[in-house]
C-alpha cells in the first residue's frame, strides 16, 4: 500500500514461543470500487474513477505499473494509429491515455522504460482516491450469491499480508481474468470457428488458435571488446531451430523483436512459466548467434544489457458481455448505439507456433477506418457486478486481434471507469446503466474527459460557452501554404484540405523539372464519411510539366455533398521536383502512398476475396521532421478555422478541422468570449492542438521534439475588467483544466494565446466554462 514516507514508525521487539502454525497478517479493505490489475487498462480505469470522486483499491501482483507497457516487459504503447501506417488519421486515443502517452513523450522522448514506470506511478499516487496495492495477487473470490462477487483476497509477497477487500463493484483488468475466472464468468480461449460469427478470417487449427508470448532483450554497444559465453539452457543452433533466422542482426533489439514468440499451442495461462523458459532458451540462443557466429562482426564490443524476467502476453481468456465484437464490427466500421471507445489497430493473429513457424511472424490486415466499440463488451454477462477491461473484453478471437493492443486497452479503461462511477452513483450494476438516459450521461461524461467516440460530439447544457458569443482578433484563412523546400516526387503524395459542401476550389501548386514530362493528379475522397482512406477518385487530370520552374494550375468540376477532406493527389514522378511548405496548421496534413512493413502495409493491402477484408491503398504521413505541405494556393481560401468551432463539442480534426486557428500575421491573437450578463464562473477547461497523428510510442523509437509542434505553449485568461485568471507558460499537455481559487462574476473572459512557432498559428479546439 502507498503510504506516507514522512510518518516515522518505531519498531519494537517480537518475541514468539514456537507453535504449530500460525496465520498471515490479515488487513479488510472497504471500498467502493476494486480494479484487479495494474497494467494500462486498469491504470486508466483507476485514474478515471478516481478522479470522479469514486473511491478505488487497484490490485496489482506486479512491482511496477504498466503490464506489457512496464520496464518488466518493455512493449511500446500502440493503438489505433499503428505506427502512422495506416489510414486513421488524427485517431490517437484521447483522455487519460492521451494525458500519459504526452507527459512521457515531454519527460522522456528518448523512450527510456524505467521513466514510464515513474511517470505511471506518479498519475496514480496523485489521486488521493487510490489505494495502490502493488505485489500483490488475487487468488480468492467470495460471492453474495451465485452471480455477485463481495469480496476478493489477495496476498503481497513483500509484506506477508493478506488482503480482504470489498466493494459493490469489482473490474477485472488482469490480462488472465483472474477475479472472472474465479467468480465463475462465462469465458472462452481459442479461436471460434468461421460459421459461429461467420467471420470469415478465422484461423485453422493448422494456424493455430492462440497467439503466444514474447519475450524480449536489450543490447549496448560499450566500445571494447565484450566476451559471451552462453547459459546451458541457451538454444544451440538458432539456423536449424529458428526458420526466420535470417531476420537476426545485431542493431534491433527490445520490442522490435516482438516475433520472438512462444506458446501459441500451449495454455497460455496455466503453462507461462513453460513458455518464459523456452523464449529465455531463444533470446540466449540468438545473443550467442549475435556474438559467436562470426556473421555479426560489428558485435564484437556489444554487451547484452537486459533480459526480460517475465513474458509479454497477448492472449488467453475472453469474457462474454452482452454482445461479442466480431470481425464485420473492425472491417465494416458498424455503429453501435452504446459506443464508449474504438479501436483501430489491425486483424493481427500470430501463428502459433510464433518463432519457429515458417510462416511469417504475424497476418496484420487493416480496416478503412476506425471502430466503435460498444459499452456491452465491457462487462460479464452472467456476474452481475463485474466490469471487464484490457484484452479480456468480450470479443472474438479475431476483433480481439484488433482490441487487444494497449492504447485500445485503456482506452477502454477509462470507458469503464467512468461507469462505475455513474453506475455507484446510481446504486446500479453495470447492465443497467444501458438505460437511455445514463448511457448518454456516460457517453457525455467520456466526451467532457477527452475520450473521443467516433460519431458522437460533446453536448453539456451546463457549458456556460454554448450560451455565449465567441469572437477573435484574427481566423485564418487557407488561402495559401508559402513555398520552402523543394522535394523530389519519387513517392505519390496527397494533401488532405478540408474542405465544405460545394464547388472544390482552384489549385494552384509549383514544380520544377530538367526534362518536359507529365505529372497525374488525382483529386479523391473517401467513400466512407468520416474515414480517410481516399478509395473514391472524383476527377483524374495529366498536366505538362516543362523543363525548368512551373506553375500548374488545376480547376477542378466536382462538387462537394458534404463537408469532408479531400486529397490532392499527386502520383509519383522522379523527374519532377515540387515545393513544399514549412507551414504547418492543425487539421490540414499530407499523406504519402507509404509502405510501412513495421504493420504490414506495403503500399496497398490486397487480401485474397476469402478473408473478409477490404482491397484498399495507404496513404499515411512522414514522421517529423519530413510529412511538409505541399506548397499551394487555393482560391477562394478554406475558411474552416473561425473562431465558433472552439462551441463544436469535438476536440480533434475529424471531417473538419474542428479548431479556432488563428491568423500568423495576429501578432497577439485572442479568443473573446461574451455574454448578455455576468456569469459565475469556478472551472475552465481548455482542449490543445497535442497532434493526434503522432503515435507517441513509449520505448525504443523516440520523438523528434518533447512538445508537440501545434501545441499551444504560453497563453492567458482575463476576466472583463482585465483581471489575469490564469496563466501558463510551458503547457504541452492536451487538457488544460483550471479551477479557479474563488468563481469570478464576469461577463467576458478573454484567451491570449502565443503562435508556438514562426509557422504554425495557434490553435485551440474547445473552451468549456462551468
Amino acid at each position: 500500500m502507498y503510504n506516507n514516507p514522512g510518518v516515522t514508525q518505531i519498531f519494537t521487539m517480537i518475541k514468539s514461543e514456537g507453535t504449530d502454525v500460525r496465520s498471515l497478517m490479515s488487513e479488510k479493505l472497504s471500498t467502493e470500487f476494486v480494479i484487479v490489475g495494474g497494467g494500462l487498462s486498469g491504470v486508466c480505469t483507476a485514474i478515471t474513477a478516481a478522479r470522479k470522486g469514486v473511491k478505488v483499491v487497484l490490485v496489482q501482483d506486479r512491482p511496477v505499473l504498466g503490464g506489457n507497457s512496464s520496464s518488466e516487459v518493455r512493449l511500446w504503447i500502440l493503438g489505433a494509429t499503428s505506427h502512422m501506417g495506416n489510414n486513421n488519421r488524427w485517431s490517437r486515443e484521447g483522455g487519460v491515455i492521451d494525458e500519459i502517452l504526452v507527459e512521457n513523450t515531454y519527460r522522456n522522448k528518448e523512450g527510456n522504460p524505467l521513466l514510464f514506470d515513474a511517470i505511471l506511478l506518479d498519475k496514480v499516487v496523485a489521486e488521493s482516491n487510490i489505494t495502490l496495492l502493488l505485489n500483490t495477487a488475487v487468488y480468492e473470490v467470495h460471492k453474495l450469491d451465485k452471480d455477485t462477487i463481495s469480496s476478493v483476497k489477495a496476498f503481497c509477497s513483500q509484506n506477508s499480508i493478506e488482503y480482504v477487500i470489498s466493494a459493490p463493484l469489482f473490474c477485472d483488468a488482469s490480462g488472465d481474468g483472474i477475479v472472472g475466472f474465479l467468480a465463475g464468468a462465462a469465458f472462452r480461449m481459442g479461436a471460434e470457428s468461421k460459421e459461429e460469427f461467420g467471420e470469415k478470417f478465422a484461423p485453422t487449427k493448422e494456424y493455430g488458435e492462440l497467439l503466444g508470448h514474447s519475450l524480449y532483450f536489450y543490447s549496448k554497444d560499450t566500445g571494447k571488446p565484450v566476451k559471451f559465453v552462453a547459459p546451458e539452457f541457451a538454444l544451440t543452433d538458432i539456423t536449424k531451430e529458428i526458420p526466420r533466422f535470417r531476420s537476426f542482426n545485431a542493431k534491433e533489439y527490445g520490442c522490435k523483436l516482438w516475433w520472438l514468440e512462444y506458446g501459441g499451442r500451449l495454455d497460455t495461462v496455466h503453462d507461462t512459466e513453460k513458455i518464459k523458459w523456452e523464449l529465455w532458451k531463444v533470446v540466449y540462443g540468438v545473443w550467442d548467434y549475435i556474438k559467436n557466429s562470426g556473421e555479426f562482426p560489428e558485435a564484437e564490443t556489444m554487451t547484452l544489457e537486459w533480459v526480460g524476467t517475465i513474458p509479454g502476453k497477448r492472449e488467453s481468456r475472453r469474457f462474454e458481455g452482452d454482445y461479442m465484437l466480431r470481425q464485420q464490427d473492425v472491417v465494416s466500421q458498424h455503429t453501435h448505439q452504446d459506443a464508449v471507445a474504438f479501436g483501430g489497430w489491425s486483424i493481427d493473429l500470430h501463428p502459433a507456433d510464433g518463432v519457429f513457424s515458417e510462416k511469417p511472424g504475424c497476418n496484420q490486415w487493416h480496416s478503412k477506418g476506425i471502430y466503435q466499440i460498444p459499452y456491452r463488451c465491457l462487462y460479464s454477462r452472467n456476474i452481475k457486478n463485474l466490469f471487464l477491461t484490457g484484452r479480456i473484453i468480450s470479443a472474438s478471437h479475431v476483433a480481439f486481434a484488433s482490441t487487444r493492443v494497449m492504447a485500445t486497452a485503456a482506452h477502454v479503461g477509462q470507458a469503464v471507469g467512468m461507469a462505475a462511477f455513474i453506475a455507484g452513483q446510481n446504486g446500479l450494476n453495470p447492465a443497467e446503466l444501458l438505460a437511455d438516459n445514463l448511457m448518454a450521461t456516460l457517453q457525455k461524461e467520456l466526451l467532457k474527459s477527452g475520450q473521443h467516440i467516433p460519431g458522437f460530439e460533446l453536448t453539456d447544457e451546463e457549458d456556460l460557452v454554448q450560451f455565449a458569443e465567441v469572437s477573435a482578433s484574427s481566423e485564418y484563412v487557407l488561402n495559401e501554404l508559402p513555398m520552402g523546400l523543394l522535394k523530389k516526387l519519387d513517392v505519390s503524395m496527397g494533401q488532405m484540405l478540408p474542405l465544405d459542401k460545394g464547388k472544390v476550389p482552384q489549385i494552384t501548386f509549383y514544380a520544377e523539372s530538367e526534362v518536359d514530362t507529365t505529372l497525374e493528379i488525382e483529386l479523391r475522397i473517401s467513400g466512407v464519411s468520416g474515414n480517410y482512406t481516399p478509395d473514391v477518385i472524383l476527377e483524374n487530370k495529366v498536366l505538362d510539366v516543362k523543363n525548368g520552374k512551373n506553375e500548374l494550375k488545376v480547376e477542378f468540376n466536382s462538387t462537394m455533398v458534404e463537408d469532408a477532406y479531400v486529397f490532392i493527389v499527386l502520383q509519383k514522378n522522379p523527374a519532377v521536383k515540387v515545393h513544399c511548405s514549412e507551414h504547418r496548421v492543425t487539421g490540414v496534413l499530407s499523406v504519402f502512398n507509404l509502405v510501412n512493413k513495421a504493420v504490414s502495409n506495403y503500399g496497398k493491402q490486397t487480401p485474397t476475396e476469402d478473408i473478409g477484408v477490404d482491397e484498399f491503398e495507404f496513404w499515411c504521413p512522414q514522421r517529423r521532421p519530413e510529412g511538409h505541405n505541399l506548397a499551394l494556393q487555393i482560391a477562394p481560401g478554406l475558411t474552416k478555422f473561425d473562431a465558433a468551432n472552439v462551441k463544436t463539442g469535438v476536440f480533434r480534426p475529424t471531417m473538419a478541422p474542428n479548431a479556432w486557428v488563428a491568423s500568423l500575421s495576429d501578432a497577439d491573437p485572442t479568443l473573446n468570449i461574451k455574454w448578455d450578463k455576468k456569469q459565475k464562473i469556478s472551472n475552465i477547461e481548455l482542449f490543445f492542438d497535442t497532434d493526434y497523428d503522432h503515435p507517441m510510442e513509449t520505448v525504443l523509437m523516440g520523438h523528434p521534439e518533447n512538445a508537440m509542434p501545434f501545441c499551444v505553449r504560453d497563453y492567458q485568461i482575463k476576466d472583463d475588467q482585465g483581471n489575469v485568471l490564469y496563466a501558463v507558460e510551458n503547457n504541452y499537455q492536451t487538457k488544460n483544466t483550471i479551477t479557479l481559487d474563488e468563481p469570478v462574476y464576469t461577463d467576458s473572459i478573454t484567451i491570449s494565446l502565443t503562435h508556438p512557432s514562426q509557422n504554425i498559428p495557434a490553435a485551440l479546439f474547445s473552451v468549456r466554462c462551468y
